[in-house]
């Protein structure tokens, strides 16, 4: 497994019917209200609007809940004291890890998240500590079992920009520049061709092979991070066998 998509697939499928769906639900919601508040309700001009929509669209998310999240970030005074920051760290075996944040109380956060470091084998860094290890990109995940013409779509995501094409075992993984992000998601809205999972995240230049007890801890780490309420999203270099 690699740190950035096939984590979130095995949480999208184990996190289905548990105690995950709520805290996705209300991070995605917080996500649209911040949205909302930096660029406004018209998702023409406000791609972090649109990311955030799709992401509430792929987790099955109520549309009474998305409708809640655009009204508090239009005016209502709920959501205008979150606060966004950035973590960087280590996780076990010296693996490079970082964090969106959205808080009410950075000092609140800085010692939680400073815990989950410390209690997991990691710790919790300065700013651009590993930050120079990752690049910003545009990632699609497509399952082969909804679709599995891999040489025709290849060749239609290149054509619209993307910068690699990844077969899986289960599922196609495409990268691209941020930028190229809406050409590409509307020549697959354009083929019919649904996706698992559509965003702008942070990739890592390299991965760290970890195994063992190491492998256990990092686990451990990216969970306890991603459960964490003011956790909006984890990135993060390791790489572990699925046997592991």
């Amino acid at each position: 497994m690699s740190g950035h998509s096939k984590w979130a697939n095995i949480k999208r499928k184990k996190g289905a019917n548990d105690a995950i769906r709520g805290k996705v639900t209300t991070k995605i919601g917080r996500e649209i209200t911040v949205a909302v508040r930096m660029g406004g309700s018209d998702v023409t001009g406000n791609m972090r609007l649109k990311l955030a929509l799709s992401k509430a669209k792929a987790n099955n998310i109520p549309k009474e809940n998305i409708q809640r999240a655009i009204q508090k970030g239009m005016g209502a005074a709920d959501g205008s004291s979150y606060e966004e920051l950035f973590y960087e760290g280590y996780g076990p075996a010296g693996s490079a890890v970082m964090i969106d944040i959205l808080t009410d109380n950075r000092n609140r956060t800085a010692a939680d998240i400073r815990h989950l470091f410390s209690k997991n084998g990691g710790n919790l860094g300065e700013t651009g500590c590993v930050g120079w290890m990752f690049k910003k990109k545009a990632v699609f995940i497509v399952d082969r079992e909804s679709y599995d013409k891999e040489e025709e779509l290849m060749l239609l995501v290149l054509d619209a920009g993307a910068d690699d094409f990844k077969a899986e075992d289960d599922s196609f993984e495409i990268i691209a520049a941020p930028e190229d992000f809406e050409a590409i998601a509307k020549v697959l809205e354009d083929n019919k061709i649904e996706t698992v999972e559509a965003e702008v995240t942070m990739v890592p230049d390299t991965t760290v092979k970890i195994e063992g007890k190491d492998a256990i801890k990092m686990m451990n780490l990216i969970e306890a991070l991603e459960e964490h309420d003011d956790v909006q999203n984890v990135y993060s270099n390791y790489d572990i066998d699925e046997e592991e």
